[in-house]
């Protein structure tokens, strides 16, 4: 066991080269010698060229049929992590207010995390010195967190995570006020319906209509005489007062009728729209991008302009023809596979059959009894691969955190506009990711391995799961609002995201501490 010095100086050390590499980029940003051309320029280069490649040269050699069998429990933490993201999500949303243009990033803030490049640079670090075993667990670090990242493009482009903040400008603009009543009036109706529910358990069975009848009829025959009923459609019984006759009273029901509420004159006709359509469209982003974002020649789930189309009568609700639906059928098709084939993807998708087949492994790393025959210089055929993309993957980790820094030193919130800003839903979403989250992996993986999900000995995938709970909101989704504003704007986000980077570094190394005691 590690001492607490010990402890604190490894789960440190990491830290410290990736503030360096964000502060060289938000240094350079600041000082106007890094402009947004050549950050998105620096982007495109790690999305496109050293991103894969670094995804290929440590999933090749690290999988094995020995332990492909991490995948599962890979996908479910991630899985979980998403899943739990988006109900923290929920429960801001119902309780604090939201810019109307963040009514629905709100979700993509709270699901996706940052699981590129400070993951990649902490976990390297760690895994690639005491108490783990050096290059060998570093490798598979590297293999695990791939999963991770596979996880997080699937879920965001091809499965349409993205078009959450594609909705957020979708229709007019609500002022803040507005949002801010509505907020209150929704957070106080939620409250007083909490206040009852005890109550609502605690009440008596409401007697049924016909034992209502029964007891009416019972107090009757014992007063000596008979009250003339009428049971409603409903089968409420009505008391008839003062009867003509002792003849008995039949009533006809009476069919009951529709309540109808009109805000116009009952003489004009006013036509509701049956069919809007809203455009928007999609300028490019004006900042780096370290995403998928740009590599996309399209975005399905919206349309260009701000154009409102409204179609009134029985046009409205003519049928749609087979050959549309089977035409946007196959443009959505064609969406999620152009979008699932990225650079990134692809990679980690062609790097795992290499991986597991032994005759294709063997063309690239060297194997034990390999059935593929050796170069001159004694290694495998296409060692050559391998080496060039372990030589370029290594500018993956320092390229993405130099963007990160320029990316952070963009985000503009003046200090005049945080009174104006929701910060309890800020402050919130930063506690649930980075507090809360973080107790709840703990918790989640040390069952999962209890359980028999996770290996117990399996140390780098144990403290690879835990890591991933205590992630900040990506910055991918800073490009992705600036491409759907219009306007190159990212205010909102920009504001959620300055507390969560804040606060991960105290998270990261308090987290980093306790999983390596608990699993060393």
């Amino acid at each position: 066991m590690l001492g607490i010095g010990t402890l604190i100086w490894v789960s440190f050390r990491p830290l410290l080269r990736l503030v360096i590499c964000v502060g060289c980029g938000f240094i350079l940003t600041r000082a106007d010698i890094f402009p947004v051309i050549a950050a998105r320029g620096a982007g495109q280069l790690l999305l496109n060229v050293a991103s894969p490649c670094l995804m290929f040269s440590k999933i090749v050699p690290a999988f094995n049929s020995d332990n492909i069998g991490s995948l599962g429990p890979l996908v479910l933490v991630a899985a979980i992590y998403q899943i739990l993201g988006l109900l923290f999500a929920f429960v801001i949303k119902k309780f604090c207010w939201l810019p109307h243009r963040f009514r629905h990033g709100i979700y993509v803030a709270g699901g996706w995390g940052n699981y590129g490049d400070i993951p990649t640079s902490v976990v390297m670090s760690i895994a690639g010195s005491a108490p783990f075993k050096g290059v060998a667990d570093q490798n598979l670090s590297i293999a695990y967190i791939s999963v991770f990242i596979l996880v997080f493009y699937v879920t965001l482009f091809p499965m349409g995570g993205h078009a959450l903040i594609a909705k957020d400008f979708v229709g007019p603009e609500v002022e803040d006020e507005e949002v801010r009543e509505l907020a209150k009036i929704r957070r106080h109706a939620l409250l007083q319906s909490w206040k009852r529910f005890p109550s609502l358990l605690r009440r008596r069975r409401v007697p049924s209509p016909k034992d209502q009848v029964e007891d009416l009829e019972k107090v009757g025959s014992s007063s000596g005489c008979a009250t003339p009923i009428s049971i409603s459609e409903k089968g409420t019984p009505t008391e008839i007062d003062d009867p003509p006759s002792a003849v008995p009273v039949i009533r006809q029901p009476i069919p009951s009728a529709t309540r109808h509420v009109a805000f116009h004159d009952p003489d004009v006709h006013i036509g509701s729209p049956s069919i809007t359509e809203v455009n928007i469209s999609r300028v490019a982003s004006p900042a780096p991008t370290l995403t998928h974002a740009d590599t996309m020649t399209h975005v399905d789930n919206v349309t260009p302009a701000p154009s409102i189309k409204i179609a009134n009568g029985p046009e409205s609700k003519r049928p749609k023809s087979s050959a549309s639906s089977r035409g946007k059928r196959t443009k959505r098709i064609r969406s999620f596979l152009s979008s699932l084939v990225s650079p990134p993807s692809l990679a980690i998708i062609i790097s795992f059959p290499v991986a597991l087949v032994t005759p294709l492994k063997a063309l690239f790393v060297p194997i034990a009894n390999s059935p593929i025959p050796n170069a001159p210089d004694g290694q495998p055929p296409l060692a050559f691969v391998q080496d060039a993309a372990t030589f370029i993957g290594a500018a993956a980790v320092p390229l993405g955190l130099i963007c990160l820094g320029s990316a952070l030193a963009r985000l503009n919130v003046p200090m005049n506009r945080w009174r104006t800003l929701p910060l309890g839903a800020i402050f919130s979403l930063a506690v649930a990711k980075l507090i809360i989250t973080p107790v709840l992996g703990v918790l989640i993986c040390e069952g999962l391995t209890r359980a028999g999900v996770i290996d117990p000995s399996d140390k780098v995938l144990r403290f690879v799961c835990i890591f991933f709970s205590c992630l900040p909101t990506a910055t991918t989704q800073v490009y992705l609002t600036q491409v759907y504003s219009g306007t190159g704007s990212a205010e909102h986000i920009s504001a959620f995201l300055i507390p969560q980077y804040a606060l991960m570094f105290v998270s990261m190394i308090v987290l980093t501490a306790y999983s390596i005691n608990s699993i060393f």
